[in-house]
This record gives structure tokens, sequence and C-alpha cells, in this order.
């Protein structure tokens, strides 16, 4: 009787792991992908000054975070985050990753378009200085 008491406290105890885990939402890390998700209103990083960085998906569904850093460009901070990746050009990064999200031109068109408080950025996201308070935003977009 003890022997099926103690199965019995071990087995409720594991459904009640199993599902507090079915019920927390983690980060979408997508398999080989080389950044790193974030939840929607989410604060990431250390350092004093704080930005805010909006990511919209193909579909234009929305991702907003806050990223507070120390480095003194939005592309240093976030490739440090691993929010962000891509490759060295002689323009300087291209981004083909944003928080586990691909835009691949040579696939289907698709592009990472880069804009800072809702203008469309003069320069890539490596060569533009953080600026307190600033919104900047990462749009999967498609060459027409």
């Amino acid at each position: 009787m003890k022997k099926l008491r103690k199965i019995m406290a071990f087995l409720l105890a594991l459904v009640m792991v199993l599902a507090l885990c079915a019920c927390t939402k983690p980060m979408p890390i997508a398999a080989g992908k080389t950044t790193v998700g974030v939840k929607d209103g989410e604060t990431v990083g250390q350092g004093a000054t704080a930005f805010s960085v909006e990511v919209k998906d193909a579909e234009g569904k929305a991702t907003k975070f806050t990223v507070q850093t120390d480095e003194k460009t939005v592309g240093a901070a976030l490739q440090k985050l691993n929010i962000i990746s891509g490759e060295d050009s002689q323009y300087g990064l291209y981004i083909k990753e944003v928080i586990g999200i691909t835009a691949d031109y040579d696939k289907d068109g698709t592009y990472w378009a880069f804009y800072v408080d809702g203008q469309y950025a003069l320069t890539g996201a490596d060569l533009t200085d953080v600026k307190a308070g600033a919104v900047y935003t990462f749009a999967v977009e498609k060459m027409q």
C-alpha cells in the first residue's frame, strides 16, 4: 500500500510539472537559427541607454521590445544580444535574420528594411548611432 502511494504521489508530481511546463511560453528560437527570439513587451540587455525595437514579419505581425545598452550603434547592440545576424558586405552589415525570422532576397525577394522613428534609415543598423528613446524598426519587405 505504501509503495502504491509513493507511485501515485510521483505520478501526480510529474503531471503537475508537465502542466506547468505546458503553460509557459518560451522564447521562440527556430532550429538552425543564429538569433534569439524575444517576447512582445520584453526588456533585454543592460546599459545606460534604452531604445525601442519593432520587428515586423512578412505577414505584418509586430513584436515590440526595449533594449538597454552601452554600445554606440544599433547594430552593435543588437548583434551583442544575438537579436540580429547577417553578413559583412561592402556596404556594411547585410542583415538576414532578426529574432529568428529570416528574410532571403535570393529565395523570395524579401529583405530587412530598417527605419528610425518611422523614417526609412539613410544608414544601416551597424552605422546608426544609438539614440535614447528612439524607435528602430526592422520590417520584412519585398522588392517590387
